[in-house]
């Protein structure tokens, strides 16, 4: 059963990833077509609704090969720097052997015990309590874990974690997230785009052409419907990275105990790690990636990872173990001793 849904997993994940890229391409044409709508009402006021509609359609079409190209120049950029843009955002850098022995040395007997080819190593200077895998190919491949968790966490507790991001690379996770990440920035930066180009159309009223006799019902409309595509591929964008599916965390977390076979490890350095790996000034796109995300979605509906406590009790049915509790944080950022047992 493991085996089953290890391998259900990867092959799902290479074709949402498929999926995600054709849904980039589709939501930056509905920007152009909306971007249209917006240019043929500025050029031609007073037209009437099918007027506009069908003058952007014909837009749409001479613009496609450009858009299509930018679309893709876009993914090759963010192909080839996506794990620079990401460590300059968390302030991420690389470590070698002599810089942490004790973290490379524990991430290399994982990947040589199991044939995985080792990844980048980084480290990012903070008292937050998290770690996260980052890449797009084996070249590229990173994990990144902060100083906080390395000096709040044990060496069993530290294999564990990295276990779980390496689970993660091995499943295809982090590809799938990191193209989860581009679409969200392309999105975000063409809906700020056309929302700016909305407001200055409305305060303008836009260049009423010689032909114009109509009320303006038309644009009017042709704005509205500008206005309601924007909203609309915005909020796609944002429900592609949510429809991911939270299982990930339960496969690697699975994962973990499989490569280190030391469920207990992988219960309490969740415990440790919970509530206490808010990265500040990060992207939401990159605390999703993390191995726990304090950033509670509304009501738990847009959650991108399930509780801690759900995933414990998941590795205690499925792996056996026990579970510390919740545990005290100390002064200085460390956390020992649980408050209770559980």
């Amino acid at each position: 059963m493991a085996a089953y849904g290890l391998y259900t997993q990867i092959a799902s994940n290479k074709t949402r990833s498929r999926v995600l890229l054709g849904c980039l391409f589709l939501l930056i044409y509905i920007f152009v077509f909306a971007g249209a709508l917006l240019a043929e009402v500025y050029l031609h006021a007073g037209q009437p609704l099918a007027y506009y509609l069908r003058a952007a359609g014909t837009d749409l079409l001479h613009a496609l090969p450009v858009a299509t190209i930018g679309g893709g120049i876009w993914m090759a950029i963010a192909y080839r720097f996506n794990r620079a843009i990401i460590d300059v955002v968390t302030g991420g850098r690389e470590v070698t052997r002599q810089e942490q022995p004790r973290l490379y040395n524990l991430l290399e007997n994982l990947c040589i015990s199991r044939g995985i080819s080792m990844p980048k190593l980084q480290i990012i200077d903070t008292s937050a309590l998290n770690a996260y895998a980052s890449g797009l190919n084996p070249k590229q491949y990173s994990v990144t874990v902060t100083s906080g968790l390395l000096a709040a966490l044990d060496d069993a507790e530290i294999e564990a974690v990295l276990g779980h991001e390496l689970t993660h690379i091995r499943n295809g996770d982090v590809r799938l997230m990191v193209i989860a990440g581009i679409i969200a920035g392309v999105i975000g930066f063409f809906a700020e785009l056309l929302f700016r180009v909305v407001f200055r159309a409305g305060m303008g009223g836009g260049r009423r052409s010689s032909r114009s006799g109509g009320d303006g019902k038309g644009a009017a409309l042709a704005m509205l419907i500008a206005f309601v595509l924007i909203v609309l591929a915005w909020i796609m964008s944002v429900l592609i990275r949510f429809a991911l599916s939270r299982s990930r965390e339960f496969l690697a977390d699975a994962g973990a105990v499989e490569l280190t076979k030391n469920p207990d490890a992988m219960i309490s350095a969740l415990r440790k790690i919970e509530n206490r790996g808010e990265l500040e000034g990060v992207t939401s796109a990159v605390m999703e990636m993390c191995i726990d995300n304090p950033r509670e979605g509304f009501a738990d509906l847009f959650a991108t990872h399930p509780s801690i406590e759900t995933r414990i009790q998941a590795l205690i049915k499925t792996a056996g173990g026990h579970d510390p509790g919740p545990m005290r944080e100390l002064g200085g950022g460390r956390v020992d001793t649980p408050m209770h047992a559980g």
